[in-house]
């Protein structure tokens, strides 16, 4: 079974060949820390999450080394930390120990390397000091410049023509500047702002360069994979990628490249900037993590996806769905086995998660109609399936109970045990009166043909 990523290099999809089995390598671009981040950022945490999980089941666990880097110094956290009195390690420490629960509650593995970018400003010095020695980048002012017409292939990996990257950018048009579109790799601090010495004076890095050095620092190059949002593409990526090829004179930077789509909100694209964010940190207060991870997953990731409310409360039915397949064969022991053939196959065709939710839903409709030695084979594939996916990792009990204390668990089970019984009698409008007291405790009954299962709203 072949592997298939979509290549944004290559705009198309080509079987993924790393470049050593052993050592699979993926670099994906992290958050900066300076506030909680909202629901688009979680897309490509949860996307690349799948990845990971997969590229574990091909190659192996201790075979594949994933690095999300934490941007920990930036224009935002300095002016953050100068409002609030305080060193920017403490604002940064508060939010990213924010990030890291927030992205764990949606099933997120910790990545097998997190660099901050304060801790590789030697890493960030030695490729600005190659760039200038290779005549790739030059000092000016105080700042020093990558040169981008010293890249003839600036702009391949978005497509873009320069004036069109120039308008794009928004560039600063700085008189010392040898291009507009140049772009910096070290800048002078504010007064009041975090500095690091330097041959070119006192400062700190720009944005683009944390990413490349971190990248040769801590994975060597060419790494296999380089993911991140669509939005990353232009100008973070084509500048990262100029920084890492230039540094050395040329050769390969990443095999492949991966972009997830936007998140919109009513068909515009969410940010921080447009006011129109909703924060996981606030949600997950009311909302499962798997929930939002289904959400999130929803559609493919090259995909944009539209955040609703509909798309909540269909993700949380989809799993209502495969809990409760769960839940009335709880007793039955299972072996773990391997996902099935057909839920990997979906899954390497580009991440075709659609495709994957649509086999969890036929395994199970397996278990809910096998039997015998069948019926503990469904239940070992479907959480096979499932849980290379991250989901189904709750007990069936607890998910349906929710925050539901043991007093209402037991009202609730003796009216649903009523309820079977004035039915059996053909008692309809005492079913229906019985159905509306268990609505008035903030519970929603879900009817199948294999029994009734039940959880609390949200919010309830």
């Amino acid at each position: 079974m072949t592997l298939k990523l979509y290549d944004t290099m290559a705009r198309e999809k080509r079987p993924f060949v790393p470049a050593d089995p052993d050592r699979v390598t993926m670099y994906v671009c992290g958050p900066t820390v300076y506030g909680y981040a909202h629901i688009g950022n979680a897309r490509p945490v949860v996307v690349f999450d799948v990845l990971f999980r997969l590229l574990r089941e091909i190659y192996g666990e201790h075979h594949v080394i994933y690095a999300r880097n934490v941007t920990d110094v930036d224009d935002k956290i300095n002016q953050k930390a100068i409002d609030e009195g305080v060193d920017i390690r403490v604002i940064t420490d508060r939010y990213l120990a924010a990030y890291e629960a927030d992205m764990g509650a949606m099933g997120a593995l910790t990545p097998t390397l997190q660099p901050r970018a304060t801790e590789n400003i030697e890493a960030m010095l030695a490729q600005i000091g190659a760039l200038i020695q290779r005549g790739c980048a030059y000092a000016a002012e105080g700042h020093v410049l990558f040169d981008t017409q010293s890249f003839p292939d600036y702009g391949k990996l978005s497509g873009r023509p320069m004036d069109d990257m120039v308008q794009v950018a928004r560039v600063d048009p700085a008189p010392y500047k040898r291009h507009p579109a140049d772009f910096v790799l070290w800048k002078p601090s504010k007064p009041g702002e975090p500095e690091w010495a330097s041959p070119w004076g006192a400062g700190r890095p720009g944005w683009h360069i944390e990413c490349s050095a971190m990248i040769e620092a801590q994975l060597g190059l060419p790494i296999d994979i380089h993911g991140g949002g669509i939005d990353l593409q232009f100008p973070h990526h084509e500048n990262e990628l100029a920084q890492g090829v230039c540094a050395h004179g040329g050769g390969e930077y990443a095999r492949y490249w991966m972009h997830n789509g936007f998140l919109d909100m009513a068909g515009e694209k969410m940010s921080k900037s447009l006011g129109n964010v909703i924060i996981p940190h606030d949600l997950l207060k009311t909302v499962p993590g798997e929930v939002l991870r289904w959400a999130l997953l929803a559609a493919h990731y090259r995909q944009p996806l539209d955040w609703t409310a509909e798309l909540i409360e269909q993700s949380r039915k989809a799993l209502d769905r495969l809990y409760g397949a769960l839940q009335r064969v709880k007793g039955l022991d299972v072996e773990v086995r391997d996902p099935p053939a057909a839920f990997i196959e979906a899954l390497s065709d580009d991440l075709n998660t659609p495709k994957a939710y649509a086999e969890l839903f036929g395994l199970a409709k397996t278990l809910e109609t096998a039997h015998g030695d069948g019926k503990a084979a469904a239940k070992a594939d479907l959480l096979a399936a499932a849980n290379l996916l991250g989901f189904l990792k709750a007990d069936p009990d607890v998910w349906f109970a929710g925050g539901a204390d043991e007093e209402l668990k037991g009202k609730v089970e003796a009216l649903l045990e009523a309820r079977v019984a004035a039915r059996a009698d053909k008692d309809w409008a005492e079913a229906d009166r019985i159905r509306g007291e268990i609505d008035a405790l903030g519970v929603i009954v879900m009817d199948s043909p294999q029994g009734a299962t039940w959880r609390l709203k949200e919010g309830a």
